[in-house]
């Protein structure tokens, strides 16, 4: 992604609140912590210059509220071009013992937020009937995703589909690497070309902008979040900008910001966005952590007969030798490591046993056990989205030769899994919607109420170390480790972690220093 480096001069500036007075009401708890008590009283003053949207909440179907917010488009002209965001919204089931309204991202970025609410909202370990009961749940679509203001970078479906399918294989090899940065070339400018004048305008600033005009329509003094993924992107964003408006923030999976964002010492201009994030150590890790599992499950995993660590480096080392043939189908080495990577999703764990095995054996396949891209239909328009924000919000190296670099160095560094994460946002390098007032931090202003972090032990897309990092740049936070493999609780069900959670947002006070957690049960198990 190619953008400017500095933020706007006036975000920076602190604006004087006077005679700011922090009304809690029915949002009120012992933990939250008054203007005065050392809460930072920035607030970011584009926000303060729009006008709050109306929400018109209907019926959509299985107890859900869906209505849309007209917010600006560029945040510069607030009485300027509007956009409409669609949100979804979760009734408390008790209302007279309602707190106010939990605000969800469940991160990507790129997937809908309203099909996410719609399809998890009453998943018992992510909303408990407990948590359920006290706030309405919220969600909804950022902008540039899904129904609200979407990035579209093709003409049509099809075009769509026929070029997302025609992307090359991850570079198993330097050679392979140029038709893999031609493709993410062209994909960029396609952006440039189709997308129009959202492109410039869905930094996460914005979304955190959004939020604010949000929380501001459902009638709540304070904000009340959880972020899961790349949501905790959105809230670091939301605490720094609006300090004095957090009653209680939930990372869930959480991100090292100023690693995301600029990159530590030079790392933006010199190392690929997810390496710096050590996402190929984290899949590692998490890799490792699965083989240890499955051996532990004896017969009730697939891939447990023998020594699984051995016979996944024969396996990967006859696909980088030979593709695999399998049902029609040709496994080659970057193909075999894609899936095997897919360790997001714990539930997946026991089909990515039963893959692996019979890979390994050279039989048959089992069609459709894991999100592994090989082509074929793409609901949404996901991929644009995610490259859209992620490569407005952060600097990263605009040179391919970096990349190259970087590849050799993370292939020494971390065995199989290195290349995945240089060369996952490629088309960063190339993109043409850079976003001038995009956010750089600070990320320590003082915030209304402490941060709570939850991260599990062995996450393949936010590593722990990265999760840790991220909560010490914040003013006030705790990290909370869930000792199982997933990425976020969403994945790694864990009912205490939950509980932990919930007590949290009711009372907006941490849990007590060195809180832990386990996960339900191990995937083998469920």
């Amino acid at each position: 992604m190619v953008v400017g480096l500095g933020a706007n001069r006036s975000r920076r500036l602190r604006v004087a609140i006077s005679g700011l007075v922090i009304v809690l009401g029915a949002l009120g708890s012992p933990g939250v912590a008054h203007a005065g008590d050392g809460v930072d009283s920035y607030i970011d003053p584009l926000a303060e210059q729009a006008k709050t949207p109306e929400l018109d909440w209907a019926d959509c179907a299985e107890g859900f509220l869906c209505s849309s917010a007209r917010v600006p488009l560029d945040y510069r002209e607030p009485q300027g071009e509007q956009i409409e965001l669609a949100t979804i919204k979760l009734p408390a089931t008790d209302p007279g013992q309602r707190i106010g309204t939990l605000f969800v991202n469940f991160g990507g970025p790129g997937p809908s937020g309203v099909d996410r609410l719609r399809e998890r909202g009453r998943w018992p370990w992510l909303f408990s009937e407990e948590l359920r009961a006290r706030f309405d749940v919220v969600s909804w679509d950022p902008r540039g995703v899904g129904r609200s203001a979407p990035v579209n970078c093709f003409a049509d479906t099809d075009e769509q589909l026929a070029f997302l399918g025609s992307m090359p294989e991850m570079p198993a090899a330097a050679a392979d690497e140029a038709p893999f940065f031609a493709w993410s070339q062209e994909f960029a400018q396609r952006c440039g070309q189709q997308a129009g004048p959202i492109l410039d305008h869905v930094s996460t600033v914005d979304t955190a902008r959004d939020l604010e005009l949000l929380r501001r329509a459902v009638g709540d003094p304070q904000l009340t979040y959880h972020g899961i993924s790349y949501g905790t992107q959105v809230g670091a964003i939301y605490a720094n900008m609006f300090p004095s408006r957090v009653r209680a923030m939930a990372f869930d999976g959480s991100l090292d910001f100023e690693g995301n964002v600029n990159g530590h010492e030079d790392q933006g201009t010199t190392v690929p966005l997810d390496a710096r994030q050590n996402v190929a150590a984290g899949i590692a890790a998490t890799f490792d952590e699965f083989l240890r599992e499955c051996a532990a499950a004896g017969p009730r995993c697939a891939f447990s007969a023998g020594d699984p660590k051995l016979k996944w480096t024969v396996l990967a080392e006859r696909a980088r030798l030979t593709p695999i043939r399998l049902d029609g189908e040709t496994w080659t080495y970057s193909t075999v490591l894609g899936a095997a990577s897919s360790l997001a999703q714990s539930s997946n764990y026991p089909a990515l046993a039963t893959l692996l095995q019979r890979l390994f054996d050279a039989g048959t396949t089992v069609p459709g056990l894991l999100p592994v891209a090989r082509g074929g239909p793409y609901p949404g328009n996901r991929t644009e989205a995610y490259h859209a924000i992620q490569c407005a919000d952060s600097a990263v190296p605009t040179d391919p030769a970096a990349y190259s670099r970087a590849a050799i160095a993370e292939d020494q560094r971390v065995p199989w899994f290195g290349r995945i994460a240089v060369f996952s946002s490629t088309a960063c390098a190339f993109w043409q919607g850079p976003d001038p007032d995009r956010y750089p931090g600070p990320w320590n202003r003082r915030t209304a109420a402490p941060i709570l972090v939850l991260n599990t032990r062995y996450d393949p897309a936010t590593p722990l170390s990265g999760a840790q990092a991220g909560a010490a740049q914040l003013a006030d936070a705790r990290v909370v480790v869930i000792e199982g493999a997933g990425h976020s609780t969403m994945y790694a069900p864990s009912t205490c972690a939950e509980r932990v959670k919930r007590e949290y947002l009711f009372t907006a006070r941490l849990p007590e220093p060195n809180t832990g957690c386990a996960v339900d049960a191990s995937p083998f198990d469920r």
